[in-house]
């Protein structure tokens, strides 16, 4: 009994450590960004609440924005340099009031660092090309990827698929 425990445990603690060095080694990776702007220089190109939330990590109101409930079919970019980010067809109702989807166009749109404020520790979505803040990943989402990126609208533009 004992073994079948210490060899659970040591599953566990290998696949939190992997995780954990994934994380560090995207966020690693990324230090420099394609687009880096002075906060002068962002502050012309973003609206107060997206400047809020894009620069300063700030969390738009729940339910406080039309993109959480669109249904129309396109991609949603960064708002910051609009990368392509997330597909429709990956967009989902998670009742949070906040747009989620179940994953990122590709592995190279989107960036995940620790979070460590608010007294606790989540996973942070930043935009790959000009370090914005769009918002956070959960491991609470649907199949196939279990993964819920719960991204504030203010952060992304829809285009609308023609």
């Amino acid at each position: 009994m004992t073994s079948r425990r210490n060899l659970l445990l040591a599953c566990v603690a290998a696949m939190v450590g992997g995780w954990h060095l994934w994380l560090s080694s995207a966020a690693s990776t990324k230090a420099t960004f394609e687009v880096m702007m002075s906060e002068d220089e962002w502050r012309k190109v973003l609206t107060n609440e997206q400047f809020h939330v894009l620069r300063k990590h700030g969390t738009e109101r729940a339910f406080s924005h039309p993109l959480n409930d669109n249904k129309r079919a396109g991609t949603y970019h960064c708002a910051g340099r609009e990368l392509p980010l997330y597909g429709s067809e990956s967009k989902y109702d998670s009742r949070t009031g906040w747009p989620s989807f179940w994953q990122a166009l590709d592995d190279m749109s989107v960036v995940l660092k620790e979070d460590h404020s608010l007294g606790m520790m989540r996973i942070e979505v930043i935009c790959a090309v000009c370090d914005s803040h769009l918002g956070h990943v959960f491991p609470d989402g649907p199949k196939p990827t279990g993964s819920r990126y719960c991204i504030n609208s203010v952060a992304l533009l829809l285009k609308e698929a023609e």
